[in-house]
């Protein structure tokens, strides 16, 4: 069984983050998080995505090429 990892150990990034980081708009991470792709935490009106979500997600999208 996986072990869980505490709260304190998790580290969030923003929406504005994760789009600077993926080079995309904030609209397409809204969209990510809406369509349940990328994981997030909702904070008041804000959301907070996991950064080893944001990069499991962008492990998991990697095509290959002929």
């Amino acid at each position: 069984m996986a072990e869980e990892r505490q709260v304190e150990d998790v580290s969030f990034m923003t929406v504005a983050e994760v789009a600077k980081l993926m080079r995309v708009s904030k609209m397409t991470v809204y969209r990510l998080v809406h369509n349940g792709d990328l994981p997030a935490v909702r904070v008041g009106r804000s959301f907070r995505v996991p950064e080893d979500a944001v990069h499991e997600y962008l492990r998991n999208s990697y095509i290959d090429s002929a």
